[in-house]
């Protein structure tokens, strides 16, 4: 027997962790399967992508049956765990190249292919370097940013977050070419500038891994090719993109014209506006006048949408076009009650930023409506 009797919800969450890498349709059969490896009183499960690796651990009561290891489908196996009823006894059993899901009165044979064949990307990183932090502090930090990402964008350095560890800081910063967010925080040490760049769906699957509790550590180790996230019985391995990441710090303005509003005020009038917007480039205009801010929609019907803010903006008079939704994106990135709009000219790119967190920039370029 490979694993006895043990319940599905200690199956079930430590497999959870590791199958949203799991694709099932791969260019290699086995990449669409786990790889659960039984060692005295403890299981591990792997996923792999062959680009990123997820790793967790449990334990179970002391078992002196042999050292074994499978691999079977991680999607399969999760729905069989899910559909279960609570508390069910679960056993595995490996026969030739079938693994036999056994619980009450149920019976589940899945294909299994050899555990030796298990691509693992190397977990010794060469000239590496590492630091630790709160797993909560870098959660709200890659929530802030990871919006701004690319995805499947042809310049492929761009389809991540940029990390640049410098002295006692992280920076953080995502671009897709059309909007920037940009972060930091403090963490321990004194480090040589190191830049990389972290693939966007690393960025994902750790974003959803972290834990909210202010206790929880989380190592991070990286190398020039690879980085390791170490945390509450996980590991997350993912090779790096190599490249180079614009200069962000061109991209982030400095502008004179502010306009402080209500985040959530701001956020609805666009969303009013937006349902009114062209659906292939949703454009809306920002028509800032003294004491006014009037957001303005239209589409291929002639249809039309206006919304109007009373504020304290005393500035320069701006008539200015963006989309919408990476307007609504930075607004969600931000979690104070006030939001800050630093304008240039006309054709100028727009800041969002925050009185609460003042390391947080959000660039948006501007559209011609």
């Amino acid at each position: 027997m490979f694993i006895e009797k043990i319940e599905k919800e200690a199956l079930l969450k430590p497999l959870q962790l590791v199958v949203g890498i799991v694709e099932r349709k791969q260019t290699m059969p086995i990449l669409a399967n786990i790889l659960i490896e039984k060692e005295f009183n403890k299981i591990r499960f792997t996923s792999t992508d062959l680009e990123i690796q997820i790793t967790t651990t449990i334990a179970t009561v002391d078992d002196d049956s042999a050292n074994s290891a499978i691999t079977v489908g991680g999607k399969k196996l999760q729905e069989i765990l899910r559909i279960l009823p609570d508390q069910s006894k679960v056993s595995i059993e490996v026969k030739e190249s079938r693994a036999q899901i056994k619980s009450n009165k149920s019976r589940f044979n899945l294909q299994s292919l050899p555990a030796i064949d298990f691509p693992k990307l190397n977990n010794l990183l060469a000239e590496s370097h590492s630091f630790k932090m709160s797993q909560t502090v870098l959660k709200k930090l890659l929530g802030t940013i990871q919006n701004a990402m690319a995805q499947q964008d042809v310049r492929y350095y761009l389809n991540g977050v940029l990390f640049v560890i410098e002295s006692d800081k992280l920076r953080a910063v995502a671009t897709d070419g059309h909007r920037l967010a940009y972060n930091s925080v403090v963490i321990d040490g004194n480090f040589e500038k190191t830049e990389v760049i972290v693939p966007r769906k690393a960025i994902v699957e750790l974003s959803k891994l972290l834990s909210d509790d202010e206790d929880e550590i989380i190592e991070i180790e990286f190398s020039s090719q690879q980085l390791k996230a170490s945390f509450s019985d996980l590991q997350l391995i993912t090779k790096l993109i190599e490249g180079k990441f614009p200069d962000y710090q061109r991209v982030i303005p400095n502008y004179t014209n502010h306009l402080a509003i209500n985040r959530l005020l701001v956020q609805q009038a666009l969303q009013r506006a937006a349902i009114l917007s062209n659906e292939k480039f949703r454009g809306v205009r920002f028509v800032l006048t003294e004491k006014n801010l009037c957001i303005i929609s239209n589409n291929s019907e002639q249809e039309e949408a206006q919304v109007e803010i009373e504020t304290d903006y005393h500035g320069e008079a701006i008539d200015i076009g963006f989309n919408v939704n990476y307007l609504l994106d930075g607004l969600s990135s931000i979690h104070s009650d006030t939001a800050i709009f630093s304008f240039g000219n006309p054709n100028s790119s727009i800041l969002i930023s925050s009185p609460e967190d003042l390391e947080f920039r959000y660039v948006v370029m501007p559209m011609r409506i």
